[in-house]
């Protein structure tokens, strides 16, 4: 699997959220700041997740129905760990460490993170 740009990134978080779809309605799901993307911009963006197999794809007429090949989780799970490996010499532990010092996590939040690795036993 390859990372993605954040433009990659962007359509892929509106098709996660709409699970299949075509091109106007991956436009429709973007969440952009100001104003949505341009339509062709979307298209040629979709074109290059295919080329990278983040994207197939069902033709209908003259166009096509797009749906992730990776669920959000499975991308997801990719990037972290790839953070821990790049920053963290491969650490969870040491990447949560720094976000516990960082105060991005306080401790309510890590209780909470606890108490559901226990319920994983």
């Amino acid at each position: 699997m390859k990372e993605l740009t954040k433009a990659e990134e962007q359509v892929m978080q509106a098709l996660w959220k709409i699970e299949k779809g075509f091109a106007k309605d991956v436009v429709e799901n973007i969440q952009y700041h100001d104003k949505k993307p341009a339509y062709n911009t979307v298209l040629t963006i979709l074109r290059i997740l295919v080329d990278k197999k983040f994207v197939k794809y069902e033709t209908y007429g003259k166009s096509n129905l797009y749906m992730p090949v990776y669920s959000k989780e499975e991308y997801s799970k990719f990037s972290i760990d790839g953070v821990v490996t790049r920053y963290f010499q491969g650490s969870a532990k040491s990447m949560l460490s720094f976000l516990v010092k960082d105060k991005s996590i306080d401790l309510t939040d890590l209780e909470e993170i606890l108490d559901n690795l226990k319920k994983l036993k």
